[in-house]
């Protein structure tokens, strides 16, 4: 098969039946995890569900469920658009939250590439989450 074919082929699946699409984050430890997002975040769940924390950010929606399983940390798995990396980084900074240092790439926790700024930390749970400002996913 030729790329062009199987491009063909894949732009001729019908695609899901999407009602609506979420972020999952996994939690050892739901109640540490909750204490984390309301302290560190200040985001606060609008539902409990069986020990599933529901949240709504920005009009995105993101779900803490209990694990057994670890997260990675390797890679973001949540992202929030700012207006500016510098100030959230020092406000989360003041209330404890430590940011990732990459080689090269970070200093004193942003990345800074000119047409985008973002800063990296992880939660309670080891979910690497991400802010960032100037991205070209936001809305509008």
């Amino acid at each position: 098969m030729t790329t062009s074919t199987a491009a063909q082929a894949s732009s001729s699946v019908e695609p899901l039946d999407v009602v609506y699409l979420y972020s999952k984050l996994p939690a050892q430890d739901v109640e540490r995890a909750q204490r984390f997002y309301e302290e560190k975040l200040g985001l606060r769940p609008y539902k409990n569900v069986h020990g599933h924390l529901y949240y709504e950010v920005g009009g995105v929606r993101f779900v803490i469920f209990p694990s057994k399983g670890q997260a990675s940390g390797t890679a973001d798995q949540l992202g929030f658009l700012v207006n500016d990396v510098e100030r959230e980084v020092a406000k989360l900074g003041a209330r404890g939250v430590a940011f990732e240092e990459f080689d090269g790439l970070t200093k004193d926790g942003i990345m800074d590439q000119g047409f985008m700024k973002a800063a990296w930390f992880k939660d309670s749970e080891g979910n690497l989450l991400s802010i960032a400002e100037r991205v070209p996913i936001a809305p509008g």
